[in-house]
């Protein structure tokens, strides 16, 4: 499970958690502009828009988890069980669903050429090998000005407008936003007495306007606490600030480990990222690290062939100051 966030507060940022029963040595990759990416069945490409993100890196292929490129465009790839691929067909663009993230960020600069691609898409069952078959998944795809989730189930390829700009699993997204209209009476704000006016009731604590937020960690529940912490978050004019602000929002529907298990284990936050998409920084923070380190895509060599990666640091930092 997971939840993915396109956030404008001045700058743009884009990000995600990561829940996962375990990690698979997870990395943050550039992709520069010259670097070879191959299709299984589309054209091979070198010069492309570069892009950065996490995930890691098999058999010289970057498999990404989420990334963002050097216009500004982001997509994220969230579990989504309910997920059905395709065999190719002669008159679409038949993309392996482990290709979705870089095929779009190497050739779409905003995300209304992203509009154009998707009507014509065919996400194929192809694996990328024999260890990683098929994940069953669905899409966030964002810029600065608008939301779409990629989805395919039984029924084909869906591209829904998302005017939410959140994104988390099953069940599929046409649900999250019926689901969201059952919590309309949430606000920052003292609740209103409008049970009985004319009886004078007070709140006995502040906070009570969200009475009924969902605490769960469900992924319908993280929907509609992450949108709401999302829309009353406060703008933060300091940079910094405002960085660790997305944090926070990731931070309240993050998984501590041992709250929820599955038959794999412990489903936990192995990360959380915030990508600041007008800069091409990268930050992240890691379940056992809660120090936001940052990567920025432009310090290195866009124009050159070969992929970086820099390794997830996920060590305990504990600071004394006595």
């Amino acid at each position: 499970m997971c939840t993915a966030v396109s956030f404008k507060r001045g700058t743009h940022f884009f990000g995600r958690n990561l829940d996962l029963e375990y990690s698979n040595g997870e990395r943050v990759i550039i992709t520069p502009r010259r670097y070879p990416l191959t299709f299984r069945c589309g054209k091979a490409t070198d010069n492309h828009y570069a892009f950065i993100g996490m995930g890691i890196i098999e058999g010289g292929f970057p498999l990404y988890y989420e990334a963002t490129n050097e216009r500004g465009l982001s997509v994220a790839a969230l579990s989504f069980p309910e997920a059905k691929y395709f065999k190719t067909k002669n008159d679409s663009d038949n993309i392996a669903s482990f290709e979705v993230i870089p095929w779009l960020l190497c050739q779409c600069g905003d995300i209304n050429e992203c509009r154009a691609l998707l009507s014509r898409i065919n996400v194929t069952d192809i694996p990328f090998s024999e260890k990683y078959p098929p994940s069953p998944l669905h899409w966030l795809v964002s810029d600065k000005t608008a939301s779409i989730v990629l989805e395919c189930d039984s029924e084909g390829v869906h591209s829904y407008e998302n005017s939410t700009d959140i994104l988390t699993n099953s069940p599929a997204f046409p649900f999250h936003i019926y689901n969201l209209g059952s919590y309309m009476q949430l606000t920052e704000n003292p609740p209103e007495n409008r049970i009985a006016p004319d009886i004078p009731l007070k709140p006995h604590s502040k906070g009570m306007g969200a009475s009924g937020l969902p605490g769960d960690m469900s992924s319908a529940s993280r929907f509609v606490r992450g949108f709401f912490v999302k829309e009353k978050l406060s703008a933060e004019d300091e940079y910094g600030n405002a960085v660790m602000q997305f944090f926070h929002i990731l931070s309240s529907v993050s998984m501590p480990k041992g709250t929820v298990k599955s038959n794999l284990g412990e489903e936990y936050t192995i990360y959380s990222c915030c990508c600041d998409t007008e800069r091409c920084i990268y930050y992240y923070r890691t379940y056992y690290d809660s120090t936001v380190r940052s990567v920025s895509m432009h310090r290195e060599n866009l124009g050159g062939k070969l992929l970086y990666s820099y390794p997830a640091e996920d060590v305990p930092s504990l600071r004394q100051i006595n």
